[in-house]
């Protein structure tokens, strides 16, 4: 190849391993020229280096593209899921069906790397999720992790059954199903309302660990998930409260200041956790990212 040709491969693949990584719809990418490029390549040079890219990873997320080449490419990959690679559906919207719960948000990115790097915190221990969304970081931790058993939540109907399906597509089973493998964690789904859910609700989850990403964003949100977290303290009396980790994405410091002072009004102390070194997903940056540990 000429220097001009091996310069604007190096782009295409660096674009293909951004989108593809990164949890992102694919339909803007150039599948076309992709598709032609490798056409033309007697000896798939360019297909290797492209497989090498993807599957270095310990975690990746793929999204079955639309044109027949992409999926032709793919569905080896995607009908066979590694143990530690995630495959997620989601919208191509930001806001779909009312709700912004069906897309990954850079928070959830974080949170799976920072659990990837700290799998104790998940190992044998009953882990719920509040406001799961795609999924992304719940599949990711019950992948890697390998947690007794998950409980992913969310009070979206539509974000509900999107979950149930990413949880079917990295072959797990939903706790119901008595052909469930018993070497994975025993996996719900649950429709959870942080305005209206109880106490006794919330004690049959018995959870050890507590997880939220990006769920920050907005006054009415924070004071609901502070309401939740009080209660979720209450229903374990006798015992020791669960541990609490909320990742977020700091958009407005405001934001972030209101809610260290509800937790400071709900008697919640935390504690920032340091930066983790792990990069596996290529999210912006300059986004400035958090995770607490708070203590009920």
């Amino acid at each position: 190849m000429a220097p001009e040709e091996d310069a604007g491969t190096e782009l295409l693949l660096q674009s293909f391993e951004r989108r593809f990584l990164a949890a992102r719809a694919l339909r803007s990418f150039p599948w076309q020229s992709l598709e032609a490029k490798l056409r033309d390549s007697s000896d798939s040079e360019l297909l290797r280096d492209i497989l090498q890219k993807t599957v270095k990873h310990p975690v990746c997320v793929k999204h079955p593209p639309s044109v027949k080449y992409a999926r032709c490419f793919l569905s080896e990959l995607i009908k066979k899921p590694s143990e530690g690679s995630v495959t997620l559906s989601e919208s191509t919207a930001i806001i779909s069906h009312g709700t912004t719960g069906l897309v990954t948000w850079d928070a959830a990115l974080y949170l799976a790397e920072w659990a990837i790097e700290n799998p104790a915190a998940f190992t044998d221990r009953t882990v719920l999720e509040l406001g799961s969304g795609a999924g992304l970081t719940g599949l990711a931790i019950c992948k890697m992790c390998r947690p007794r058993a998950y409980i992913f939540s969310d009070c979206h109907s539509r974000v509900l059954e999107q979950l149930r399906g990413n949880v079917l597509l990295n072959g797990l089973s939903l706790e119901a199903d008595i052909t469930a493998n018993l070497d994975s964690p025993r996996v719900t789904v649950a429709q959870l309302d942080w305005d209206v859910t109880t106490v006794h609700q919330l004690s049959a989850f018995q959870p050890d660990v507590v997880i939220a990403a990006d769920v920050l964003y907005c006054p009415e949100a924070i004071v609901s998930l502070v309401g939740v977290l009080r209660r979720l303290a209450a229903c374990r009396e006798h015992q020791r409260a669960p541990e609490v980790y909320v990742a977020f994405t700091v958009r407005n410091p405001e934001t972030c200041q209101l809610f260290t002072t509800e937790l400071g009004r709900a008697g919640i102390r935390w504690e920032a956790e340091p930066r983790h070194d792990q990069k596996l997903f290529p999210y912006e940056e300059h986004l400035e990212m958090a995770i607490l540990n708070l203590t009920l």
